[in-house]
């Protein structure tokens, strides 16, 4: 997360707090600060908080960010830095995990999927033999995805509409 200095009066400060805002109003957001407050302007309308307020607001708001849903065989993890990460359940290793820059890039790729689809139809880098299953598993588990498996051999899912 970058930002310029937190102690100047007119810093501008960025990261994963003011994306978070920025994405569910729908406004840009500005942040300013002086030796004693920090001023969040968004929606027209400005909201000043002293020092203490505003790190617990940013604490807040980067825990919220980071959320691991677990399920039967795969875990989602949306990490604070906005990356989002499927993983075996009860699995340690970088192999039995599968990291995306975002979580839309997940959906754009369960969007590019046929109706019915095997982990074969997953050709992405980084997404060879195991991780392509386990992929396939996460999509019909996420609760997000409107995907179920249909088959164990091979492992397929289909979209909702095609159970």
């Amino acid at each position: 997360m970058g930002f310029k200095s937190l102690w100047g009066p007119e810093c501008v400060w960025h990261g994963v707090s003011t994306l978070l805002v920025e994405k569910f109003s729908g406004d840009e957001v500005t942040v300013r600060t002086t030796d004693e407050t920090v001023v969040v302007s968004f929606g027209g309308r400005s909201h000043e908080l002293d020092r203490g307020t505003a790190a617990s607001l940013r604490r807040a708001l980067d825990g919220a960010l980071t959320e691991r849903c677990a399920f039967v065989h795969t875990v989602g993890t949306h990490r604070p830095d906005g990356s989002y990460v499927v993983a075996r359940r009860g699995a340690d290793s970088s192999g039995h995990r599968k990291v995306f820059d975002r979580f839309d890039d997940l959906w754009e790729l369960y969007e590019s999927l046929p109706e019915r689809f095997t982990a074969g139809d997953i050709e992405r880098p980084g997404l060879t033999g195991s991780r392509r299953h386990l992929v396939v598993r996460h999509l019909a588990e996420q609760p997000v995805f409107d995907c179920a498996l249909v088959a164990r051999q091979p492992l397929t899912g289909a979209k909702d509409h095609q159970r």
